[in-house]
């Protein structure tokens, strides 16, 4: 799967249809309930809110190639999360293509995301550092990493 046959998608929560929030849903809980055997609470409740925004990637055939959602933290700073990338996708270039629009999304907004230890380097791509202690999150060791 080359860069040519993604189509990437941006939509706030009130322009999402039933079955876009089901798709989305649905790769989030394939990459991290099933495949990284985390399980979480993932339907939390801000998928639908007002100033959630998601970023999907879409392929030449249709399948749901990667997604992430930025929600609206206290004082205006923006949470970057759910970041994932299906199997068949992976090392296309998928995830940097999604970042890069939440970045263009975020402008100059201050953004804040809570990153698996091993992608820190990914993250730091966009302009995000890493700040405190490594934590546990569902027995996954991560990182918050911010971008002024």
């Amino acid at each position: 799967m080359g860069r040519d046959e993604v189509t990437i998608v941006s939509r706030a929560a009130s322009e999402l249809t039933p079955t876009e929030l089901y798709e989305l849903l649905r790769l989030r809980v394939d990459v991290f309930v099933v495949e990284q055997e985390c399980p979480y609470p993932e339907l939390d409740g801000r998928d639908l809110h007002a100033d959630t925004h998601h970023v999907w990637a879409t392929s030449s055939d249709g399948r749901l190639a990667g997604c992430l959602r930025v929600l609206t933290e206290a004082g205006g700073v923006l949470r970057v999360g759910r970041v994932c990338t299906a199997a068949f996708a992976r090392g296309t270039g998928v995830g940097g293509r999604l970042m890069q629009a939440a970045m263009d999304l975020a402008g100059d907004a201050e953004c804040v995301l809570d990153a698996q230890t091993y992608a820190t380097g990914f993250y730091a791509r966009f302009g995000f550092e890493p700040e405190g202690e490594v934590f546990l999150e569902d027995g996954i060791p991560h990182i918050t990493m911010r971008r002024r």
